[in-house]
Parts: structure tokens; sequence; C-alpha cells
């Protein structure tokens, strides 16, 4: 997942919980190794080794289900979520200290677009060859929410699934209390934001302060427009909860690349939420989940 992961399960004996865990683990795996982008020999990858083929490619299933809903988001978002815009990263490196040459941000814009893809269940055609999907806005979550249920349906009722910070909670501590999450303050490093209790559903972060780059002074965070290449400035951290990491993960991402109209998307949403924006403003929206049909569960 390119991240840490951490499992904490309850059971009745730790033979039980280590047996749980090796399953859920191995969900996990699979996953990955269906769709990462780091893995040459992924599913994922071999789609995209098919981009402007006039065939198309026949998708099973799983991958049908999860285009479904980057499909869902790019509409949702107006087009800011979109899964072709991982492509884009070719240019930036947030491992180091230089912006990337406009021009070749350009370059890489003409393969980018969710509307220069063909998708007719199960064929998904690439109209521009080179153009590639990237889950990375939604496949870490959504493994979290298979690996936590993996463990419900063994019968685990107490423990937390947490990939790379996106977190699924299966349900609260034997005794009932709730878990605790901090939220990281985007700006002062070992400082929290907040501290949320969670006894079941899922919590994700997104910010600009963990993968990013200061160039004369201003921050350009992982989060790219898919419009124009280059980062989104507005909001610093996005917090959402929901009953399942993958509606809180895609959430939080397009609330981050709405930038300053992101609070009100979130409002409109339903879901809890916390941000901060990148004048240290913080808002907060309590209302209680509501899980709009658009927007389920695969």
């Amino acid at each position: 997942m390119g991240s840490p992961c951490h499992l904490i399960l309850y059971a009745e004996t730790e033979t039980e919980a280590r047996a749980v865990a090796r399953e859920a683990i191995g969900e996990v795996q699979v996953l990955e190794a269906r769709y990462s982008r780091y893995r040459p020999d992924s599913l994922l990858s071999r789609i995209n080794a098919q981009a402007g083929s006039k065939t198309g490619v026949v998708v099973d299933d799983e991958m049908a289900a999860l285009l479904d809903y980057a499909r869902t988001c790019y509409e949702q978002s107006d087009g800011l979520f979109d899964v072709t815009s991982g492509i884009l990263r070719r240019a930036w490196n947030f491992a180091g200290d230089r912006l990337p040459e406009p021009r070749d941000v350009e370059a890489l814009l003409e393969r980018v677009g969710w509307n220069k893809l063909r998708w007719e269940r199960p064929v998904l055609r690439f109209e521009v060859p080179g153009m590639e999907l990237d889950f990375g806005g939604i496949g870490k979550e959504y493994a979290a929410d298979r690996a936590a249920t993996r463990c419900l349906e063994r019968g685990i009722t107490a423990g937390v699934v947490n990939l790379g910070g996106d977190l699924r909670v299966i349900g609260p501590h034997p005794d009932g209390t709730a878990w605790e999450v901090g939220i990281n303050h985007p700006r002062e490093p070992g400082k929290l934001l907040a501290t949320l209790s969670v006894r079941s559903g899922a919590i994700t972060t997104s910010g600009d302060y963990e993968r990013c780059i200061s160039v004369d002074g201003r921050r350009y965070g992982h989060i790219l427009d898919p419009r124009t290449g280059w980062p989104v400035q507005g909001l610093a951290s996005v917090s959402v909860a929901a009953s399942h990491a993958l509606i809180a993960g895609s959430a939080c991402t397009i609330a981050m690349l709405k930038a300053s109209d992101g609070p009100e998307w979130l409002r409109s949403l339903g879901l809890p939420a916390l941000w901060m924006d990148l004048d240290g403003r913080i808002g907060r929206h309590e209302a209680g989940p509501v899980e709009r049909p658009e927007t389920r569960p695969l």
C-alpha cells in the first residue's frame, strides 16, 4: 500500500486473532496485487498497457464496480475527482525541492480526463494512447473496507483496520468504550488538531502536509487539479467520518479538490467533517451521517 498498515483485533484467543489478522492481511495483499500502480504485473498495470487499443478491455465485476464508483465521484465533484489524473505524478517530485516545468505538465494533461474514456460495462476503452487509471484516491480505502468485512465475517466485533491513516473501525473496545482517534495538525507536527471518539464506521484524512514541497515559501501539496496539473490551494486538511472508508476517503479528496468551496460541499454531503483552511481557520460539520444512495459502498 506504500504506507504503514496496522490491525488491532480483539478475539477470544490470541490464536484466533492472529488467524483472522492473517486473512485480513491476505485480503489487502490480493487487492494490492490487483490495483497497485507500482507493480507492473498488477491487473491495473495490464489494463493501462491497453490504452489506445481499439477493441478495449473487458473487466471483471470488481473492477467494474470500482469504475462505476469512480464515475460517480467524477460527476459529484464536477470533474475534479478523476482517476485518470494520476499520470500527472510523472511531472511532480514531492521528495525534491523543485517545481516541474510547465510544458511537462501541459504535455501530460493531454492524457488526463474521464471524458476521454469510454466505459460501457464491461468494456473499458481509452480514447488517447498513454492514458492511465490510478486508484490512489479509492484503492486503499476500499482495501480497508474489505479487510474489515473479512474480520466481521470471522466473528470479530472489536477492532480497527488502519491502512496508512485511513481507519475503518470494526467495533468499540470489548468494554464498549469508543476508540480515540487523533487528527494530526497540518501545520504543527506532533500536535493534534482534534481527537474524535469512534465506535464504528470510518475516518479518513486528506491534506497538503505529508507529501508536499515548499518552494519560495509556498507549499505545494500532492493533490493535483486535473484541469491544470498543479496542486490545489484552499484547504490544509480535511477529515470525514462515514460508514465506510471508501465513502469517507473520496469525500476528503473531493473536498480538498474543491478548495475554498470544499466546506460548503461537505455540509451539503451531510457527513461529519472537520477541516482547516490555509489561514488556520477550523471548521466542523457535526450532523449525523447520511449515506446518500449515489455514494453507497461497493
